[in-house]
């Protein structure tokens, strides 16, 4: 149960971080500016680095997933029949689900692809993106960019916070015509039920959303269910960039 009143205490590893360093005023402005160049270079570096690699699903799901759980092998055979069907695949290059999915992509012979995240105690690359397809980011919004437009579709397993950003993202940038409609995919619908019936109790119910926007992600409980649902998709729409 969360307490509303609970307080926010400072951890030592965030107490001694740049973040909570006294800057002055000009000390931010420059840094902004350099920030610029570097947000440029990762845009530049994502682009030439997918642009050449042909179509692909990204997986999502949890980091902290382990080898021998059922969502890690479900990942794993997900990726493997994308693979076969020529889909590359697109993770965020960590472990847990992302590893499952990169390895099921590796395995199976074809294009592996790590969108990494640098963060400061957490996230490595995980060994299964192959050499050529690895990039680094130091902004979370520069790799959601990358995420959205060269995916064709995404298959989205048990996951937090990172996990359920992702998949908002998406679906705001579909419900809005910022982007092109592609396939949504949940995977496990015992995980996702709960979630479900709050968006139709809650957010259809009082009109904050529409009742088409329910259409824009499906809820499957295999493998093949998932990958059945992309080539579907294909069958009828040619497939092109999101944006």
């Amino acid at each position: 149960m969360v307490n509303d009143e609970a307080d926010y205490p400072i951890r030592k590893e965030d107490s001694d971080s740049e973040e909570f360093v006294q800057k002055s005023w000009n000390e931010i402005k420059i840094n902004d500016s350099w920030m610029v160049f570097k947000v440029m270079s990762e845009m530049v570096d994502g682009f030439e680095t997918l642009a050449r690699i042909g179509p692909c699903v990204s997986i999502f799901g949890s980091a902290r997933i382990k080898d021998k759980h059922k969502h890690y092998r479900l990942a794993e055979e997900i990726a493997y029949l994308l693979t076969k069907k020529g889909f590359g695949i697109i993770t965020g290059g960590g472990p847990g689900i992302m590893e499952a999915a990169n390895k099921g992509a590796h395995f199976a012979g074809g294009k592996s692809v790590g969108l990494n995240i640098v963060l400061p105690h957490e996230q490595k690359a995980n060994p299964f993106i192959d050499n050529d397809k690895l990039i680094n980011f130091d902004y979370f919004f520069v790799r959601k960019v990358m995420f959205m437009k060269y995916s064709q579709g995404y298959i989205v397993l048990p996951g937090g916070f990172g996990t359920l950003d992702e998949m908002f993202e998406a679906l705001t940038l579909i419900q809005t015509h910022k982007m092109i409609k592609f396939p949504i995919i949940l995977v496990n619908r015992a995980y996702w039920n709960g979630l479900i019936a709050w968006i139709e109790e809650q957010l259809l119910d009082q009109e904050m959303i529409h009742h088409d926007d329910l259409k824009l992600f499906r809820i499957v409980d295999t493998a093949q269910d998932a990958v059945n649902h992309i080539e579907r998709f294909y069958e009828q729409y040619k497939i092109k960039p999101n944006f």
